[in-house]
């Protein structure tokens, strides 16, 4: 066309042919080497994984160049799942830091050629005072493979670097491979979503495990009233407390029903106060434990279109929660 237009828009979508072809080339190698790592993985993997669960002490992490990027992600990912871990550089092993390294660790050391030399120090160490050794490595003849407890082999896989030198599909292959032992570590521990609660209080994570306990009403603040109350005393209750809703207790003191502003519209008339609060009430009504995670309560009042669920422990109610709690808690 006169302005020119067209043709540069044509020229932008052939130069980015090339990249988009590339990007294409570099996951389809690296999925292949994932795909053989799955296929590759043996009695090794679950001897690995009986040393990780025996250890009482901390699982050190530890590789060089590329692979102490990895590694350190490895041990975070580990920390974050229930297993005491932490990255360790050989250099700096080599400079003291050896001394963080005790008898009770183990220590993962990640190394394609299995040959790096930095890594000598620490191996070293491992073997003087008996700490499990498990290693990564491309390579079963290595020197790193030799030593170990316990030599888990990256398969043969092209490197995605077209001149493949920069380590791409290996790191892959690692990373992915300490993914899979602290997940059947976790698994193994039966750590569960409340414990990872635990150690992701922050953040949307930390939001969305927060619990009912954590943020519902206690004591004093829950509305609650004897079944043979009368309907004055309920309304009295009701304006006080401001939740909109009555909990309505047996004599045993457990929830037999629940009296609402729409329970009100719906028995409203002259003799509404000369009843009794069973009268009134809706019997079974919807309530939550006070372990179950805020985010099931406010999924629940969504569903049921209700703004407020007694908490319950062997039929007896320990607090309330009231949908602004869970938006004021960051839950939505």
């Amino acid at each position: 066309m006169a302005n020119g237009v067209a043709p540069r828009r044509e020229q932008a979508g052939m130069a980015a042919d090339p990249a988009l072809g590339s990007a294409k080339r570099v996951l389809q190698l690296e999925m292949e080497g994932l795909s053989a790592l799955a296929g590759a993985l043996d009695e090794r993997f679950a001897a690995a994984i009986e040393i990780l669960a025996a250890t009482t002490g901390r699982v050190i992490v530890t590789g060089m160049g590329k692979n102490s990027h990895i590694g350190a992600k490895i041990a975070a990912t580990m920390a974050s799942t229930g297993t005491a871990a932490f990255f360790v550089h050989p250099g700096e092993a080599s400079h003291g830091d050896l001394g963080m390294i005790a008898r009770g660790d183990c220590l993962v050391a990640l190394s394609n050629s299995g040959e790096t030399s930095e890594l000598a120090d620490i191996v070293a160490y491992t073997r003087r005072f008996s700490i499990p050794l498990i290693a990564v490595t491309g390579r079963a003849q290595s020197t790193l493979a030799r030593n170990a407890d316990v030599a888990l082999i990256l398969p043969a896989a092209t490197e995605a670097c077209p001149m493949g030198l920069a380590p791409t599909t290996s790191t892959t292959m690692t990373l992915a491979l300490g993914d899979a032992l602290a997940v059947a570590l976790l698994e193994r521990k039966g750590f569960s979503a409340s414990d990872f609660g635990v150690l992701h209080p922050g953040g949307r994570l930390g939001r969305m495990l927060l619990k009912v306990a954590d943020i519902m009403h206690e004591g004093p603040e829950v509305p609650l009233i004897a079944a043979e109350a009368s309907m004055a005393e309920v309304l009295v209750l009701m304006t006080a407390k401001s939740f909109g809703v009555a909990g309505i207790l047996d004599a045993e003191g457990r929830l037999c029903g629940i009296i609402t502003d729409g329970d009100l519209r719906r028995h409203m008339g002259p003799g509404l106060l000369s009843l009794s609060a069973r009268e009134v009430m809706t019997q079974h009504p919807r309530t939550i434990r006070p372990d179950a995670l805020a985010a099931e309560a406010l999924g629940l009042m969504n569903q049921r279109k209700i703004t407020s669920l007694f908490v319950l422990e062997d039929g007896r109610p320990v607090g309330i929660l009231h949908i602004h709690d869970c938006l004021r808690a960051g839950i939505a």
